[in-house]
């Protein structure tokens, strides 16, 4: 398995607003791309702390299949919000980047 999968990230712009969808899994929105990048990592740290914490995440049977390499995602993206770290390099490095860390 890819240590540094990470879900495509796609941008829609409408009404004056910004989506940026991570997968089909999550996605923030904002007036501009910064906000929605912010609500997008918010959104991801809530998700990525409640499966480090034991609560669990509510998967439905009529979403998607989860992949579990999305899992394995959150959980790196945990343990780095743990450690202190900023986890937008992490999720919005390109490929260069990643290859060179």
């Amino acid at each position: 398995m890819d240590d540094h999968w990470t879900p495509e990230l796609s941008l829609q712009e409408r009404g004056g607003a910004c989506r940026l969808s991570l997968g089909c899994h999550a996605y923030g929105e904002g007036r501009t791309l910064r906000e929605a990048a912010d609500d997008l990592v918010a959104r991801l740290l809530t998700l990525a702390f409640c499966l480090r914490s034991g609560s669990g995440l509510s998967v439905s049977p009529d979403g998607p299949a989860l992949d579990l390499r999305w899992l394995n995602f959150l959980h790196e993206l945990g343990e780095l919000a743990a450690r202190g770290v900023d986890i937008r390099e992490r999720l919005f490095a390109t490929d260069e980047h990643q290859a060179a860390a």
